[in-house]
């Protein structure tokens, strides 16, 4: 019995060995001996630069850019409560209302909003947002419609 559960521990460390290998022939940062066959990296690849896929850190990253759009959702529908729409029917509001309004519930409003204005849902004036000396910019919410049916789940800032 004891050979039996020895064999095990010494089957299943050979293999995290092989394993462990075969990942530092891929790895470009390897200083390992036997990673001179590794691939030559190409910045054209589509997986440059990407998590290996079924990885945990492609897994937290999902998860992360999850948490983030839920953010990004959340914000829109703040700025569809506090905010004022145009006669263009774009919807307006100041990032010091919105701060103020916002503070209560996150306190990573400039880094959502950055995040919103790369992906096209807002725009403002300037790279970054400080309180106080930009509480007069105007955010202009650009998508609205397209996450409508994800707000529908979403009923933490109805009033």
């Amino acid at each position: 019995m004891a050979r039996g559960r020895i064999s095990n521990l010494t089957s299943f460390w050979k293999q995290r060995e092989t394993d462990h290998k075969e990942k530092q022939l891929i790895n470009p940062f390897s200083e390992w001996d036997g990673a001179s066959h590794r691939v030559k990296l190409d910045k054209t690849d589509a997986e440059y630069a990407t998590p290996i896929s079924g990885s945990k850190t492609a897994e937290r990253g999902h998860k992360a850019n999850e948490l983030l759009q839920k953010e990004i959702r959340n914000l829109i529908q703040i700025m569809k409560l506090i905010g004022e729409r145009c006669s263009d029917g774009l919807i307006r509001v100041t990032f010091g209302r919105l701060f103020n309004y916002y503070i209560s519930i996150s306190n990573k409003l400039v880094g959502i909003l950055l995040r919103a204005r790369k992906q096209g849902c807002v725009d403002f004036e300037g790279e970054m947002l400080w309180q106080g000396r930009d509480d007069d910019v105007v955010i202009v919410l650009r998508l609205q419609d397209e996450f409508q049916d994800e707000d529908a789940e979403d009923d933490d800032f109805k009033e």
